[in-house]
């Protein structure tokens, strides 16, 4: 008897198509391809969810193959990885509950509850011995469809009630177990196909995390742990390391002294000192500038307002319980909110008088500090704080000008990132869940004309973007700049916003030249993000090093001894009547002390003066990185700094 198979059609990112029988798996199509690819594949994206490699495909489809050079391989990966490391550590430390286990940017962590065993560091080598022992069993990653009475009955019995937890909000018929070894876990998974893939092994850091990340629910220990399929990439990463602790803000900040933290403050809550309020007032100028001659003029507003603001926004409704309680006055008719945002004060200044079409585009901009809860767990340093300042801007502009604008803006982003060194960049264009639409507001017409506007604009400027769903604003699509650092770190700066929501909810209106009232587009940006995260990144992305023109210390003027004090002030005096800032070092120290100091404070110029500089009236300089530059007039190295000023930034 004859057999007929069905056929199905896959095509390949490359946009080959290629029939296979149905039923096919992404791991049969990697052998029809090549064994060696076969080696490599983790999992499988078909058509837009990401699967296990062995997953049946059953009908026409679009299938990528998913490796460790693919970012969702990894994430497969290190989420495979921390259920091995569950494994290991429940195999370690029998009774240990499990909350949740993902994948994060950089590795995975799992909260578990270890009841009254004590756990720290000095048994991480313990726990990697047992993972890599485990991986090489080989064991499979079995998927498995349970149904709720099944889910509730196995983990009861495990007594585990954070799995209980979990499975109480999902439906049943969506719950599925994966299995690899003696552990089984809550999963939708997808994995990888065996353990064998995990090679190296590196436990990181433990901390302390609240069970659904409320401070009022028992805290569990959460073990943060990274892995790879070469041990070669696991030593490349510890370097990587070892270099981003040389560069961590929070160090290079307080050695430099830029800001401070005080617990009398409050948590959260950065002090700027002197050399970083220098700094920052430098970025401030920096854009200030940039942003007059594209037309923008500055308004300040107050840091609080009244909670029917939010109310009429929006805001309260979708952040109100998780931002800073309102301030009461002696009038128990009035509560007032800090300001978590400048958005709305911005609208209610546009409505301060009528507008026409010929107004438009309206570009106001202010340098606000706005201010929003953050659980004490999530601060860090100054890229995640309470209180920080936006370099924010809002245009109110007709619906035919949006494009236009919104081109204008991501010319602004990308000259920012220019000056201050940020080559390597993407852009990711950040719209609604496909499928939970909840959680935004406004009408759909709305929305597709603000994402299409987007996605336009990014193609008309050729930059080169990612789609990413449900990453949007509750009331409007965006475009996040995603800038890659000196150690290959991604961080999201740079923000534009498309809205037609607000404008809709504060009910702004502009006269058309048809004379009838229209409805204006409001389009929200910031290219620095916060200062204060901007900041962190640049000193990290810079190592301190920060060019000329920025530096809050440029020229560290150093005398031999006190006999040539008077000389060095009167050097430093000249200095600063020229714009240049830094200091006279008058400690009575050595002199290769105190240039090791200025090297230390990141100084990019040393002057050095002495008996043959003051008899010539020349000064002697050094540069930071490069040593000696050599002797010459002070009026010449003034030439030669202002030259290096004019070729980094705005100023020429």
């Amino acid at each position: 008897m004859q057999k007929f198979f069905y056929m199905i059609k896959i095509s390949f990112p490359d946009g080959q198509v290629r029939e296979f029988e149905k039923g096919v798996t992404p791991m049969d199509v990697a052998l029809s391809i090549s064994e060696g690819l076969a080696r490599n594949v983790l999992a499988a994206k078909l058509n837009d969810a990401v699967v296990d490699a062995s997953t049946p495909i059953d009908s026409d489809a679009s299938l990528q193959l998913l490796t460790w050079n693919d970012e969702e391989g990894k994430k497969t990966f290190w989420h495979s990885s921390a259920h091995l490391m569950a494994e290991a550590i429940e195999a370690l430390y029998p009774g240990t509950k499990f909350g949740i286990g993902p994948a994060i940017e950089n590795g995975f962590y799992y909260d578990i509850d270890l009841g009254e065993q004590e756990f720290g560091s000095d048994q991480f080598k313990a726990i990697e011995d047992k993972m890599l022992e485990l991986a090489r069993t080989k064991n499979e990653y079995v998927r498995t469809s349970v149904s709720k009475a099944d889910a509730i009955s196995y983990f009861k019995e495990k007594g585990d009630e954070y799995k209980l937890e979990l499975i109480d909000g999902l439906a049943d018929g969506s719950i599925t177990f994966y299995n690899q070894g003696n552990f089984t876990d809550l999963c939708r998974g997808p994995h990888i196909p065996n353990t064998g893939f995990i090679k190296s092994v590196k436990l990181l850091s433990v901390a302390g995390a609240y069970w659904r990340g409320d401070e009022k629910r028992k805290q569990l220990t959460r073990i943060y742990a990274i892995t790879f399929p070469k041990a070669k990439e696991l030593e490349e990463y510890l370097t990587l390391l070892e270099e981003a602790k040389r560069r961590d803000h929070r160090k290079l900040g307080k050695e430099m002294e830029l800001f401070a933290f005080s617990e009398k403050v409050g948590m959260g809550l950065p002090l700027w000192l002197p050399k970083g309020t220098l700094l920052r007032e430098r970025l401030e100028n920096f854009l200030r500038r940039a942003q007059v001659r594209a037309g923008y003029s500055p308004v300040i507003t107050p840091h609080i307002a009244s909670k029917e603001l939010y109310v009429t926004s929006g805001h309260y409704a979708k952040y109100g319980k998780d931002s800073f309680q309102p301030i009461h006055t002696p009038d128990e008719n009035e509560e007032f909110f800090l300001k978590p945002m400048n958005c709305p004060h911005h609208c209610e200044i546009y409505k301060t008088k009528p507008r026409s079409y010929k107004d438009l585009p309206l570009r106001l901009a202010e340098f606000g500090t706005v201010y929003r809860y953050e659980q004490s767990g999530e601060l860090h340093g100054l890229t995640r704080v309470r209180g920080f300042t936006q370099d924010d801007a809002h245009i109110f502009c007709r619906p035919d000008q949006v494009e236009d604008e919104f081109m204008k803006v991501i010319d602004l982003v990308l000259y920012v990132f220019k000056a201050l060194g940020f080559d390597s960049y993407s852009a990711q264009v950040s719209l609604r869940d496909k499928e939970n639409r909840e959680k935004y507001i406004g009408n759909d017409e709305d929305w597709d004309r603000a994402e299409s506007a987007i996605i336009r604009s990014a193609e008309a400027k050729g930059l080169p973007t990612v789609i990413e769903y449900g990453e949007a604003a509750f009331y409007g699509p965006k475009l996040d700049f995603m800038v890659k650092d000196a150690l290959g770190r991604k961080w999201q700066l740079g923000t534009i916003q498309v809205d037609y929501q607000l404008p809709q909810r504060f009910e702004l209106e502009y006269t058309g030249s048809d004379n009838m009232k229209h409805r204006p587009v409001m389009i929200h940006r910031a290219p620095f993000g916060s200062l204060e995260r901007f900041v962190a990144i640049l000193i990290e992305n810079t190592a301190g090093n920060f060019p000329l023109w920025l530096s809050p210390d440029q020229i560290a003027v150093l005398p031999i001894s006190e006999k040539y004090e008077d000389y060095a002030n009167e050097l430093y005096l000249r200095l600063q009547e020229k714009d240049l800032r830094g200091y006279v070092d008058h400690r009575n120290e050595k002199m290769g002390r105190k240039i090791r100091d200025a090297e230390i404070a990141k100084v990019p110029f040393m002057i050095v003066v002495g008996e043959k500089e003051q008899a010539e009236g020349i000064v002697s300089v050094r540069k930071k990185g490069d040593g000696d530059v050599g002797s010459m007039t002070l009026d010449a190295f003034i030439a030669m700094a202002q030259e290096e000023i004019q070729s980094l930034t705005y100023e020429k």
